[in-house]
């Protein structure tokens, strides 16, 4: 955990504030209602100059009509993010909008998500991808039950980089000792949690102390400003390109028509590859690799990327691989490190996120799509649902929209599902009503 006050400052590990330039970083937002989410995004994108000259025009119409003041420079910030009519309204977001931005030192992907209890589940849509979560809290509050609910839902989604940002410190009169107390709240859930990696920003979103630039009104801060930490936080993809390759294959291509780039008339009779994106890990021509269905081993002979032929490709790349051997390839299968994916299993245990209106019900019979394959299920079991403000799992006979629910799926076909804790992108699927085509729920496995 972070948060470097005076008296209480932890040395930075190497490496920590490194900056990755030229990288994409991708983050969501969550928090309470009314703990200024909505004005927070709306300020990282008003200083880091991503707004459109029309767009602001617009929000600076909207802001004098209603009479808006302070510091911002007489904009209300949260209109550049609410864009819904019912979310300017009620004042609330209600659905997950994603913005985009970016600084001199990276790129960034925004999922702004809901902070009401009844959108639960777009937070969860918002967070399944994201490097970072950004968590509000409001310095007064403190840690409330939604604060609870939304750190669940991130531990659970394994989001990698946590950021706690205590927002309305100058309601609390930049009041350090109050900081601290809502920190020692934060570390507490999420030790119980166990979120391990947790940064805490004390911010003043309307005004901008501690967003894009640290603030001379918190002289007791000594950590980096919200958008510093940003820019120096690893991406997931730097960590997934670390990890054991897992190719789930799209189609396999077999070009017609003029010759690809790179073959000569003799190559071009014989080229066949695998496509797909690279889920995670790191392929090269003379690797030797594992697929499945089957578990026939092979090596790579070939590897394209964007129409050229290259000797080396990484998560999150979209490539093409050529193999020794004729194995039978189609959509669904997946290319893995050789001797690295696990046993194929017909029985999962998991924990999933019920999105849909209609009830989870044991018996009912699914479509579970994992990676590039789908194959029919049977929610045979519900163990119980997680009780998100006790943490705990609870009986439960159905789940309910934004239930999280413990399940048992029977598969008609064996998959080499791997933990989600091991890997994010092997280890969750998606159910779905095989007659509405609808998506039912999001699942992570055990």
């Amino acid at each position: 955990m972070t948060l470097q006050l005076d008296d209480d400052t932890r040395a930075a590990a190497p490496g920590e504030r490194a900056v990755t330039r030229g990288t994409l970083f991708r983050f969501a937002t969550a928090g309470s209602v009314d703990d200024g989410k909505s004005t927070l995004v709306g300020r990282l994108l008003h200083d880091s100059k991503a707004i459109l000259a029309d767009h602001l025009d617009a929000v600076e119409r909207t802001s004098r009509e209603r009479g808006f003041g302070g510091d911002a420079g007489g904009l209300d910030l949260a209109l550049l993010t609410d864009g819904l009519r019912a979310e300017r309204e009620q004042g609330i977001t209600i659905d997950v909008a994603y913005r985009y931005f970016a600084t001199d030192a990276r790129s960034f992907i925004l999922a702004d998500c809901p902070g009401h209890v009844q959108y639960t589940r777009n937070m969860v849509t918002g967070a399944t991808t994201a490097d970072a979560v950004v968590l509000l809290v409001d310095a007064r509050n403190g840690v409330l039950e939604q604060t609870r609910r939304h750190l669940a839902v991130i531990s659970l989604l394994r989001v990698p980089h946590v950021i706690v940002a205590i927002n309305k410190i100058d309601l609390i009169g930049f009041d350090a000792d109050r900081v601290r107390e809502v920190t020692e709240e934060l570390v507490a859930v999420t030790g119980e949690l166990g979120i391990r990696d947790l940064h805490v920003v004390p911010v003043c979103a309307v005004d901008g102390d501690n967003v894009a630039e640290r603030s001379p009104r918190t002289p007791w801060y000594h950590g980096p400003a919200l958008l510093e930490l940003l820019e120096s936080l690893p991406t997931g993809d730097q960590v997934e390109a670390l990890a054991e390759l897992r190719l789930p294959v799209q189609l396999v291509l077999r070009p017609q028509g003029a010759l690809a780039p790179g073959l000569d008339a003799a190559e071009y009779r014989d080229y066949r590859s695998a496509a797909g994106r690279i889920a995670s890990g790191t392929v090269a021509v003379g690797d030797r690799v594992s697929v499945h269905p089957g578990g026939a081993a092979s090596v790579v002979t070939r590897i394209d990327v964007a129409g050229r032929s290259v000797e080396v490709a990484a998560a999150p790349q979209s490539a093409a691989v050529s193999l020794a051997d004729d194995l039978d390839l189609a959509r669904g299968a997946l290319i893995g490190t050789a001797g690295t994916l696990p046993e194929p299993q017909s029985t999962l245990t998991a924990e999933v996120f019920w999105l849909d209106a209609s009830r989870g019900l044991p018996g009912a019979r699914l479509l579970l799509k994992w990676g590039t394959a789908t194959v029919q299920a049977r929610l045979t079991a519900i163990a119980g649902r997680r009780d998100l403000t006790t943490l705990q799992v609870v009986p439960a006979g159905a789940l309910e929209v934004n239930d999280i629910g413990h399940v048992t799926l029977q598969l008609a076909e064996a998959l080499p599902v791997e933990p989600y804790a091991a890997n994010r992108h092997t280890g969750a699927f998606l159910l779905i009503d095989p007659q509405s085509g609808a998506t039912l729920a999001a699942g992570i496995v055990s």
